[in-house]
């Protein structure tokens, strides 16, 4: 190998070397760079996940955001095995602590919330922070009526309302007025037509609200999806309004009847009977502990 040949090889190495290094110090200028523009990029991502479940609540359980119909979930929402629903941040939607009808059948049909004494015009709130779904007036069923959905994933009615406050599409915290009370629609006197559902499922309120006491029964409450055969004795999924098992029990206090319990505790004076042990005759004791599931 001559002079040249051996020369022309070196400097080719020589380059190569100095491409080699130059890329190595590119690339570690860019790497600094790179990781700035992904943390761009995940923080721009999160605030865009952010904004999208402030515009639409729950928008990981629910399939649609829809402004016509209460009931509009179907077949088209997938069902927990459970799921968790976080109860703080609450505000009771009314002060009024009676019941007048409780949740459950009713004249052949299912009641899917219960009933609060309130007067036309009283003042309904939002019980949790969320974003209205439904103003509209049904003249056979829940007259002026408003559904919000929150974003712990429960939705809520108010029924029979006066005058409605806010519009479809709008974001209300825990606590703002949404309506009047009133007695329009399917209604006997004036009143709150009270519902908590989840993903279109109806469940009973005062497994959550303890109206009496003003304040929610835990800080959270665990949905469960259970099975009921359906008519034809088919094994159909069917979401039920149960309490995950547990035992409930009511403490007697001065003025409390077996009516008034039942009625304020969602179940019926024969249940209350049977769970107890005793009869519709029964004398009730001060202090005395009666269970109610």
């Amino acid at each position: 190998m001559n002079f040249n040949c051996i020369k022309t090889v070196l400097l080719a190495a020589t380059a190569m070397i100095s491409l080699n290094s130059f890329s190595q110090d590119l690339i570690a200028r860019q790497a600094p760079i790179d990781k700035k523009l992904k943390l761009v990029d995940s923080l721009a991502l999160q605030k865009q996940i952010r904004a999208e479940q402030s515009a639409y609540p729950a928008l990981d359980l629910y399939p649609n955001w829809n402004n016509e119909y209460v009931h509009a979930y179907g077949k088209d929402a997938i069902i927990p095995e459970s799921y968790t629903i976080d109860l703080t941040g609450f505000c009771m939607p009314t002060p009024s602590t009676r019941i007048t009808s409780p949740y459950g059948p009713r004249w052949r049909r299912m009641h899917n919330g219960l009933d609060l004494k309130v007067n036309i015009g009283d003042t309904i709130v939002s019980a949790f922070d969320g974003k209205v779904r439904i103003v509209k007036y049904e003249r056979r069923g829940y007259g002026k009526y408003v559904v919000v959905r929150h974003d712990n994933g429960l939705e809520t009615v108010y029924g029979h309302l006066s005058a409605q406050l806010v519009e479809p599409n709008q974001l209300v915290k825990a606590g703002e007025a949404i309506g009047l009370g009133g007695n329009t629609g399917r209604s006997t006197g004036s009143h709150l037509h009270f519902e908590t559902r989840f993903l279109g499922v109806a469940i009973n309120p005062i497994y959550m609200f303890d109206f009496p006491k003003q304040d929610i029964v835990a800080d959270s409450y665990t949905f469960r999806k259970t099975r009921r055969p359906d008519r034809n004795g088919s094994s159909d999924t069917n979401l039920a309004d149960n309490d995950g098992g547990t035992i409930r029990y009511h403490k007697v206090k001065s003025g409390d009847t077996l009516g008034r319990i039942a009625i304020n505790r969602g179940v019926s004076i024969d249940r209350l009977c049977k769970l107890n042990r005793i009869t519709r005759n029964t004398t009730l004791r001060i202090g005395q502990v009666l269970r109610c599931s």
